[in-house]
């Protein structure tokens, strides 16, 4: 009876209030890293590796990140991560030399992770699982607002003082994710307060016990992760491949990023009430038909065409990968099992522009949009293969 009076609204400010600020700090700075390193005196190739400790950092703190949340807890591992954030960004406001700059951006990349660790275990806490993945859906989706909004706040400020407003509109922003984390309660389900205090297990440990899952599930989370870093690459390099206009581009990459935006809590809706593997399937393979779509497009209507399908595809699978982790993750070592989750999601995000770059040095830029296509074709496999039906879920 209490999962059926149960509303989001009731959780919307501590759940999904900091999934949104956080989005617009990464949007507000992440446009602009680059060109603070060039303004410190980077070279062209320094300033891109500075961009890519972002995702670094992300990556390196996945698993520190689950031993931390598992430690202190969601409330105090999310202060922790918004404290650190706003000495990463200060780190970049007054940086003097494209080391200081590179600090600042590594560390924002580690309190990223952490943070959004335990946005994903407060969520497993404090929603009934018959509305997890409209819950995750949601979640995701207030970030990816965040990020649409962050770019804008971050260029008016930036046009009043300089690439630094883009950093003070970020600090301010994860300021508020401090103060909502103080403001709330640390959470723990009520099975497991009934339940003797269990010892936590080791990672060693979670790895051996679920290798089956991260072998199966957590391969289509590396292809569709992957699939989806690529596709922020993709669009405006064949855009430019077409000829189009920057800010043609810039306006085919928005409109793509606000169909994306629409359709993320009807998704969720969808994966409680049928299954995960109505949203996990048509999702991979509608990205992964769109983008070998994208590599035969020779006019603007046809490019606009694949980029709104792309988005579609992305859309519909917000929250896919934090749903299914949380389905597979145990209660006993819960942040251990997602910081893995989180740790493979990463890799995917990191290979895939990787395989794409590569492919296209080989071969061509088409030939990279296929294979990268190709990836969602094998994902929608992995998940029709071992994505649980509703009565076995």
């Amino acid at each position: 009876m209490a999962e059926a009076s149960f509303n989001l609204k009731d959780i919307a400010l501590p759940a999904f209030g900091p999934s949104l600020l956080y989005g617009v700090a990464t949007g507000a700075i992440v446009p602009v890293i680059a060109f603070s390193a060039r303004d410190l005196g980077a070279s062209v190739a320094a300033s891109s590796l500075v961009v890519a400790l972002t995702g670094i950092g992300s990556l390196a703190s996945n698993v520190p990140a689950a031993l931390i949340t598992s430690r202190f807890g969601e409330r105090k591992a999310m202060a922790a991560a918004a404290a650190f954030s706003i000495l990463a960004f200060l780190l970049c406001i007054f940086a003097i030399h494209v080391w200081m700059l590179a600090a600042g951006v590594l560390m924002a990349g580690m309190a990223g992770s952490v943070f959004t660790l335990a946005r994903q275990t407060f969520i497993i806490d404090a929603v009934p699982v018959i509305m997890r993945a409209r819950a995750f859906s949601t979640l995701a989706g207030a970030m990816r607002i965040g990020v649409f909004i962050g770019p804008f706040a971050g260029a008016a400020v930036v046009h009043a003082i300089g690439l630094q407003g883009a950093y003070w509109v970020a600090l301010f922003a994860m300021a508020g994710v401090g103060v909502i984390a103080l403001t709330l309660p640390d959470l723990q389900s009520s099975s497991a307060q009934d339940a003797e205090p269990a010892a936590r297990p080791s990672i060693a440990n979670i790895m051996r016990s679920h290798a089956g899952v991260y072998l199966t599930l957590g391969l289509g989370v590396v292809l569709v992760s992957a699939m989806r870093a690529s596709r922020q690459v993709v669009i405006p390099l064949w855009a430019d491949h077409l000829g189009l206009a920057p800010a043609a581009a810039s306006l085919i990459y928005g409109l793509a990023a606000a169909i994306d935006m629409a359709v993320f809590y009807p998704a969720g809706k969808v994966m409680d009430q049928h299954g995960r593997i109505w949203v996990a399937v048509p999702s991979t393979l509608l990205m992964g038909l769109s983008l070998m779509m994208m590599s035969f497009a020779s006019s603007l209507p046809m490019f606009l065409v694949a980029s709104m399908l792309v988005g579609l595809g992305n859309g519909i699978g917000s929250g896919i990968v934090m749903t299914l982790g949380a389905d597979a993750s145990p209660r006993a070592g819960r942040a251990e099992f997602l910081g893995i989750w989180r740790m493979l999601s990463d890799i995917g995000a990191s290979g895939g522009p990787v395989l794409l770059s590569a492919v296209t040095a080989a071969a061509s830029l088409a030939g990279g949009m296929l294979t990268i296509g190709a990836l969602g074709l094998v994902a929608a496999g992995v998940f029709w293969r071992w994505v649980p039906r509703p009565a076995a879920r």
